[in-house]
């Protein structure tokens, strides 16, 4: 049993990562400063799946408070440090950037900080397809280069990748990034589009289809999204004796550091998406088309043979089943 740290665990990954953990048997602290960036009653009600458990407990407490931070770690002595809480979202970043600073960057500080002085034995950490930025070559992979980033939420995850690396090589303490490719399925977050799209549809309202639909995700359904993180955090990062400063490989390193995707490693164009959602609630949509947003990019798309090469897995649940579960649930959720 090992004593594990889960930032972010009112949040979507957060809830799900913990919830597995609790099931084999780890002791799990939680952590989130439960902000109104979209709905705190969705967050209490995650959390209230986990405090029935007695392996989990949980603390409120941003992570910008640097004092907070430290005596948490040094009253816990965590095995490993799970960290999945950030502020998240790409168009909300153009109208409030400052909140991508106080989380994303100087957040993540403090949690290397806390992870060097108490000797954490990993730091697992959530990063976002959203760094391949102005990247065109397909699939999207960790070993390609990832130097334009196009939102502000892009440029901090790359800044958490390239801090997490200066760690690793000046403390030798093992690192892995994980980057998540459009996460959805049950607890799914409401500013994403399964959670937008299902409830307009529902209530017979239109939905604003950025790009007129010209774009393609690569949906990751959360339940292999939480496997690919908790394999991963099994399987500390170690130094690569290939890598070479002549031919310098992004996902690894001379220091403990690893860069994975976690993809469904197939995009699915927005108008199949939402011919699911209408399917499966049994409505027809009505369709804004709209121009594309700053910040977005048409198409994500993730190579994920380094992860499935490291720890043997790859996320493999069709869109199809994974709208039908998510559907499932929000309608039971709200009722509808």
């Amino acid at each position: 049993m090992k004593n594990i740290l889960v930032t972010g665990a009112a949040g979507f990954v957060g809830m799900h990562t913990a919830a597995r953990l609790l099931e084999r048997g780890d002791h799990v602290v939680g952590i989130d400063n439960l902000n109104d960036y979209y709905s705190v009653q969705l967050k209490r009600d995650r959390l209230a799946q986990l405090t029935a458990h007695s392996g989990f407990r949980f603390e409120k407490l941003a992570l910008e408070d640097r004092s907070g931070m430290a005596e948490l770690f040094a009253a816990n002595k965590f095995d490993s440090v799970i960290h999945l809480a950030a502020q998240a979202g790409v168009r909300y970043s153009l109208t409030n950037p400052h909140a991508y600073v106080d989380a994303n960057l100087v957040g993540f500080v403090n949690v290397l900080e806390c992870c060097r002085h108490q000797q954490v034995a990993h730091l697992t950490y959530a990063s976002s397809s959203s760094v391949y930025g102005a990247n065109r070559k397909i699939p999207f992979s960790v070993e390609d280069r990832v130097d334009h980033p196009v939102s502000l939420y892009a440029a901090t995850k790359k800044a958490n990748e390239l801090m997490a690396h200066t760690y690793a090589h000046l403390y030798r303490l093992p690192m892995t990034g994980l980057r998540f490719f459009t996460v959805y399925g049950p607890w799914g977050r409401p500013d994403m589009a399964p959670f937008i799209f299902t409830g307009k549809i529902l209530a017979g309202e239109p939905i604003d289809v950025f790009n007129e639909g010209r774009q393609a995700r690569d949906f990751t359904y959360i339940d292999d999204i939480v496997e690919g993180v908790v394999r991963t955090m099994d399987k500390i990062a170690e130094p690569d004796p290939a890598w070479s400063s002549d031919d310098p490989n992004p996902a690894t390193s001379r220091a403990p550091y690893r860069i994975y995707n976690i993809g469904n490693n197939k995009p699915v164009p927005l108008e199949h998406f939402i011919a699911l959602i209408e399917k499966e609630t049994g409505r027809t949509a009505t369709k804004n088309l709209l121009p594309a947003q700053p910040g977005d990019v048409p198409m994500t798309y993730a190579d994920v043979d380094a992860l499935t090469e490291a720890v043997g897995f790859k996320p493999s649940t069709s869109i199809e089943d994974g709208m039908k579960r998510f559907v499932a649930w929000y309608r039971d959720y709200y009722k509808v």
